[in-house]
């Protein structure tokens, strides 16, 4: 996998799943070994640990969960 692929994020959006559970994902682990995995927030936060020594970078899109108020 090349530098560029891993600095130029796609957005994740309704369509990507956690791969554990089916959820919307908010949580994108690229690895060492090239693969991918998706991760609901709450996965992603459960695997966050483990996640940080096996990844090569970690989308983290949580902060698309809070909530703003209107204007």
């Amino acid at each position: 996998m090349s530098d560029q692929l891993l600095l130029e994020s796609v957005p994740l959006n309704a369509l990507d799943r956690c791969d554990r559970c089916g959820a919307q994902a908010y949580v994108r682990a690229v690895l060492l070994n090239g693969g991918e995995l998706m991760f609901c927030a709450h996965h992603g936060k459960e695997y966050a640990e483990k996640l940080k020594s096996v990844a090569a970078k970690i989308q983290d899109e949580t902060d698309k969960l809070v909530e703003t108020p209107a204007i």
